[in-house]
């Protein structure tokens, strides 16, 4: 049986919510190493906070009441994502973020290459090194870094969004179906979504089920 969040738990999340908005400036890509001290401060301090944390905003995201507050819950959950709790991890993501800002694809992947390496249970260094592969148009690696960053959090939207584009494009129709209608499970009000989702099943019951 689902059990909705209370009044309190929403109070509570959305005050964790609105302290990571503040924490870390919209305007930041990837935090820099050097400014750990103030932007991190209300960010989670263990792997076991950061985990508790994203469990709550994502139960919040999935009950959202509008775009608006689904935004903001996704805007602190995508502040969390980037936080690595390495500030050699940060370093790397920041130049890769950097790199790709300047259409340097190859050394933004030698980046996230290392990245991977060096932290293999962080979802957001193989997110970005599958948005580099599909930059390239390796889609079949894209999809690879895409299930890893999903194996790793199951609820990362983007990384749902992509794996369900690649899916459609390849003509994976009831592959990214499922894609789809996950993400609306975690995200009710992505852009498009509901539209994709509507235009596969008439595809799919097209083709016969």
């Amino acid at each position: 049986m689902l059990v909705m969040p209370n009044r309190n738990f929403h109070a509570r999340v959305i005050a964790v919510a609105l302290a990571l908005l503040v924490a870390v400036p919209a305007a930041a890509v990837w935090p820099k190493a050097a400014d750990a001290a103030n932007p991190r401060a209300a960010l989670p301090k263990t792997p076991a906070e950061r985990e508790k944390t994203l469990s709550d905003l994502y139960a919040l995201l999935a009950t959202a009441d509008g775009e608006d507050s689904a935004k903001a819950i996704a805007d602190a959950i995508e502040r969390i994502w980037r936080y690595s709790g390495s500030p050699t991890i940060d370093v790397l993501m920041e130049r890769a973020s950097k790199a790709l800002a300047k259409k340097n694809n190859d050394l933004a992947l030698k980046l996230l290459n290392f990245a991977v390496e060096l932290a293999p249970d962080f979802a957001e260094a193989w997110n970005r090194r599958a948005y580099v592969y599909f930059l390239k148009n390796d889609f079949g690696r894209a999809m690879g870094d895409l299930r890893r960053t999903l194996a790793l959090d199951p609820n990362h939207f983007k990384a749902l969004e992509g794996l369900a584009q690649i899916l459609r494009e390849a003509g994976q129709k009831r592959g990214a179906l499922q894609a789809f209608k996950k993400l609306l499970e975690v995200h009710p009000y992505w852009p498009g979504a509901e539209q994709a989702v509507r235009e596969l099943e008439r595809e799919v019951e097209g083709q016969g089920i």
